[in-house]
């Protein structure tokens, strides 16, 4: 078949339907990503499911959110992680070893492959031409036991890029410019794939940068295609032996497309609090910074970390600022360290903090109250770096460290004019990177054979099947753009209960409503309600797992993420779509009631249905889901569902 990159990776796996976009597809699963925030989960899901061995080529766990390892039930989590890969067959990421994308890109990634991954910006990978998607947790437990991935086959946006940047322009003003230009949500059932004649100006670290943050934009994924560069990226990792090349093809279509120009891109940052609030770095010139952080996995690889320290070369950070660096990966650390560079940026006044994502999260690293945190990161959702009322700015390492040096927010173009001041560090790749296996342990070499449980970790609940009637209270109602942070945090005093759902689900929604947890338990069943966009974010399934732990049967929104709709169904939670007359007219409190049998008409393949509130008045909803997801929703769930039907390469298991 003719046609795209993601078009021909996408046939090459194809198991179900076809790449009409909209249809449901199913796809072979080459590779799984997990991570300790979501990894518990996900093999305990694959112990419920009575499944033995990992089926997919390559599975691997890091332990990357919980490195400091502060509570004991952390450490009890990364020994039952390391238990579990140890007696399923998946590679082992030790902690402080890094984060899961960077490290992934370092050690397994590949062209041509699919992958599915535990977190939202698996999209990374795509920056090495691979198709890497981000999933809730149950299925990527599903995948890893053999079975296909079922997707909404996305559009797919061409972006041509052209031209070269200029000087103190970086590929994170490039992902930013799109920020600005469109939204958080313009991505929702799109592929972005880059063309043009800008592509091959790009190596590949600064590709994995774009790629990772497509996620921000709601894409179901972003990919390059796979090149010179990436066969050169390859060899200096010692890896050349997976590379394959793949291009479009020049009769390829596009469902859409949009062009930037490299050269004309300007060093941009992402005001508090949405990474598309995104303006010129100018704009907001002279605002004073307390604190700077670079790292996390979009800018936490050594060509990153590299040009900051050659900035601060003969220079220090301004004395009322604090200035962390945590590397995206241990090889990063080690890299930095042989060549002295972790020494020009402890000389500068820099904290070097270990190879972990925990501030991202709100794990180390929260700001002060009443203060200014710049950030190489993702995502700025308030209250997501630890501190409720935070003030976080997103934006390259170039623009971090330059405000670092001056104590607030600065283009570096204009610091560079200074006497003495810096020049643009511009992207350096080694010519070889380390071969250093430490802190990898291989499905071959594993410490143990058998799951090793603390008391903090618990079983996988079940929700019953779905029943004729459904009714509940509209529990709370939300605005638009609620992010899965919202509805469970990810801070370190919370996701210490990942592997206790009863503990977990009293944090429900505790940023939006803090007695939210306690009044769900006082009713028998409740509905929520939402503007555009519920459950942006992480791809975390706590967020659909724990309300319905509570009670909840249904969530009435605007529009849906993708990933988290996705969670929702396969937790037996059904999402209905709600117009903007019946989101203005319900309010928190309302009675509500869905007409008729809803099981037979969920099977049925029904998609309106009729709503009645408080017995007064009616509205229609939408049900939008595949015959599959309908199954989903009448057994209770993809967990009941899978156990029943043995889809996962595994028929069920004998009484």
């Amino acid at each position: 078949m003719a046609g795209t990159v993601t078009e021909q990776i996408l046939e090459a796996h194809l198991v179900d339907g076809s790449l009409t976009p909209g249809e449901e597809i199913g796809i072979e699963v080459d590779q799984a990503l997990l991570h300790d925030t979501t990894g518990n989960l996900v093999w305990l899901q694959f112990e419920a499911l009575d499944l033995d061995e990992v089926q997919t080529e390559l599975a691997a766990q890091y332990c990357d959110h919980h490195a400091y390892q502060y509570d004991f039930r952390n450490t009890d989590d990364h020994r039952f992680l390391r238990s579990a890969t140890g007696s399923f067959g998946a590679h082992f990421s030790e902690p402080g070893n890094g984060i899961c994308h960077q490290v992934h890109t370092e050690r397994f990634a590949a062209p041509g492959k699919t992958m599915l991954g535990s977190d939202s910006h698996t999209a990374t990978q795509g920056g090495l031409g691979q198709l890497a998607i981000g999933a809730g947790g149950l299925d990527v437990a599903v995948a890893m036991g053999g079975g296909a991935y079922y997707v909404e086959m996305p559009e797919i946006v061409e972006v041509r890029l052209e031209g070269e940047l200029p000087g103190w322009a970086t590929a994170k003003d490039v992902i930013l410019e799109l920020l600005r230009r469109h939204s958080v949500n313009y991505g929702v059932g799109k592929v972005f794939e880059y063309t043009g004649p800008g592509v091959e100006t790009l190596t590949v670290p600064e590709r994995t940068t774009i790629t990772n943050m497509g996620t921000e934009l709601g894409a179901t994924s972003s990919v390059f295609p796979s090149d010179d560069a990436t066969r050169a990226y390859l060899e200096r990792l010692g890896r050349e032996d997976c590379y394959i090349e793949i291009a479009p093809d020049d009769d390829a279509e596009y469902d859409d497309e949009l062009v930037v120009d490299l050269s004309a891109i300007e060093p941009l940052i992402a005001e508090p609090s949405m990474p598309d609030n995104v303006v010129p770095v100018a704009e907001v010139a002279g605002t004073s910074v307390d604190q700077v952080l670079i790292g996390s996995c979009t800018n936490g690889g050594y060509e990153d970390v590299l040009p900051a320290a050659k900035m601060l070369e003969d220079r220090t950070v301004d004395r009322g600022t604090e200035m962390i660096v945590a590397p995206g990966s241990r090889r990063t650390t080690e890299m930095l360290a042989r060549e002295g560079w972790t020494a020009e940026l402890m000389a500068a006044g820099v904290n070097v903090s270990e190879a972990t994502c925990g501030a991202c999260v709100g794990i180390g690293h929260v700001p002060a109250s009443d203060s200014v945190s710049v950030r190489t990161f993702n995502r700025n959702f308030r209250g997501r770096s630890g501190l409720e009322d935070d003030a976080v700015y997103l934006c390259s390492p170039e623009v971090a460290t330059a405000a670092a040096i001056e104590g607030e927010i600065v283009d570096p173009r204009t610091l560079a004019r200074e006497p003495d001041g810096p020049t643009p560090p511009g992207v350096e790749l080694p010519e070889r990177y380390p071969d250093s296996e430490a802190g990898l342990i291989a499905p071959e070499e594993a410490v143990d054979d058998e799951l090793i449980k603390g008391p903090n970790i618990g079983e996988v609940p079940l929700k019953a099947p779905l029943g004729s009637d459904l009714s509940g209270t509209a529990l709370l109602k939300m605005g638009d753009n609620v992010t899965t942070d919202h509805i469970i945090p990810a801070t370190g005093d919370v996701s210490i209960y990942r592997s206790n759902i009863p503990e977990l689900s009293n944090f429900t929604l505790s940023r939006i409503d803090e007695g939210f947890a306690e009044r769900a338990l006082a009713t028998d069943s409740s509905v929520l309600v939402a503007g555009e966009n519920y459950g942006q974010g992480s791809s975390r399934e706590y967020a659909a797992l724990c309300p319905m732990y509570l009670g909840v049967e249904a969530v009435l929104a605007r529009s849906f993420a993708r990933i988290h709709e996705a969670n929702l169904f396969n937790f037996g939670l059904l999402p209905l779509t709600i117009d903007a007359a019946t989101y203005d007219r319900i309010e928190q409190g309302d009675e509500v009631a869905i007409v008729g049998d809803v099981d037979e008409g969920v099977t049925a393949g029904r998609e309106a249905f009729t709503i009645r509130v408080n017995d007064e008045w009616t509205a229609t909803t939408r049900l939008d889901a595949s015959e599959r997801q309908r199954d989903l929703l009448s057994a209770g769930g993809k967990l009941p569902y899978t156990k029943q039907h043995g889809e996962g390469g595994h028929a069920p298991a004998d009484d």
